[in-house]
């Protein structure tokens, strides 16, 4: 731990001297590639050093102790001996936290797939609720939204909604929401006052750049329609709406939302190869595949990650035990409170699958 700590500092001084280097300076592709990587390295070097400080101060205050000292000055130093020690523990934890390899999809925009699941009517309803939350906390981060596909109930709800969210560290953020969102609630639609349990299904995508995957445009058929709203009604007159077929897969992406054909083309193909990237990724190792599945299932009631249930004003997310009484708030966007908790849980979990012995024989 204490090798890569140093090599890390060699490396942020190496980066810091580039900074400043003429010819880098003069390069503006090498110089936000060497600002970027001095960037990521801040915060572990900043730490780093903190760390170094506090061992330090806790080192001498721990040499003091072993001294003749008067009552009032050991006092002081096994004051300052004891507050060094507990903050060295602590910047102990967050050097391994720093530590530990990054998602290199973190950083990335998204395209979020919703979709009905058990419940009929209900359940896109419950679709719809989930859009709007989602685009609710995006709104908060100052994040931008676009739709790219939607199918609609007459009475509001959402069959399917595909859109795609962009901004700083969108990925990172909302990579845990991929699952099954279950909803306990009384419908508007039910005389009788009793309580329906539906779900809808939600899928998070990194979105794929064109780099990420070369996509043959032999293996795409391209088709033409009328973009249809709600009831069958068309949004405008023109063969605006784009369907792309993946033929070696069969993977089928619709586009509708712009009124210009090119526009949603353009936007398909994104979609398109965002999807057969994560279908890549999935085919790299089965527990890749494995946690796929168990994440976003059928749509079945029982594989659930999350519940809303309105009568109590509850929200409870199954994967970290976590219950808060601020349904509410939360579907209003405010879910950063259990989006920190799932990142933390996963952080801790890391943690404790890596090698303990040698972080503790390393300090």
């Amino acid at each position: 731990m204490l090798a890569k700590l140093q090599a890390a500092e060699f490396r942020y001084e190496e980066l810091t001297e580039k900074l400043t280097d003429p010819g880098v300076i003069g390069d503006n592709n090498e110089y936000r590639k060497v600002l970027a990587e001095h960037s990521e390295l801040s915060e572990l070097i900043e730490t780093y050093r903190e760390y170094k400080a506090k061992v330090e101060a806790r080192d001498e205050a721990r040499a003091l102790l072993d001294e003749p000292l008067d009552e009032d000055f050991r006092k002081l130093v096994s004051e300052e001996f004891n507050e060094t020690t507990t903050v060295v523990k602590e910047l102990e934890q967050k050097l391994k936290e720093l530590l530990m390899p990054k998602d290199p999809n973190d950083e990335k925009n998204v395209i979020i797939e919703i979709r009905g699941g058990a419940g009929g009517e209900e359940a896109a309803l419950f679709g719809a609720v989930l859009f709007r939350m989602y685009s609710k906390y995006a709104e908060k981060k100052g994040w931008h939204i676009e739709i790219i596909d939607s199918n609609e109930t007459e009475i509001g709800g959402l069959k399917e909604m595909v859109f795609s969210i962009e901004g700083k560290g969108v990925y990172s953020k909302l990579k845990f929401e991929s699952g099954v969102h279950r909803v306990q609630r009384v419908p508007t639609t039910e005389s009788g006052g009793r309580i329906h349990t539906s779900t809808a299904t939600v899928a998070v995508l990194p979105e794929a750049d064109e780099v990420d995957y070369e996509l043959s445009m032999n293996d795409v058929e391209i088709d033409t329609y009328r973009s249809g709203g709600a009831g069958g009604q068309h949004v405008n007159k023109t063969d605006s709406a784009i369907r792309l077929t993946h033929k070696p897969t069969g993977i089928v992406v619709t586009c509708q939302d712009q009124r210009s054909q090119l526009k949603n083309k353009e936007k398909a193909f994104k979609v398109l190869r965002t999807k057969l990237l994560d279908m890549c990724r999935e085919q790299q190792t089965d527990e890749i595949a494995e946690d796929r599945k168990s994440q976003v299932g059928t749509g079945d009631r029982s594989e659930r990650i999350r519940t809303y249930n309105y009568p109590q004003n509850r929200v409870t997310d199954h994967r970290i035990d976590l219950t808060l009484y601020k349904l509410t708030e939360i579907l209003e966007g405010s879910i950063d409170e259990i989006i920190d908790e799932l990142i933390t849980s996963d952080r801790a979990k890391k943690l404790a699958s890596g090698n303990n012995g040698e972080t503790e024989a390393a300090f």
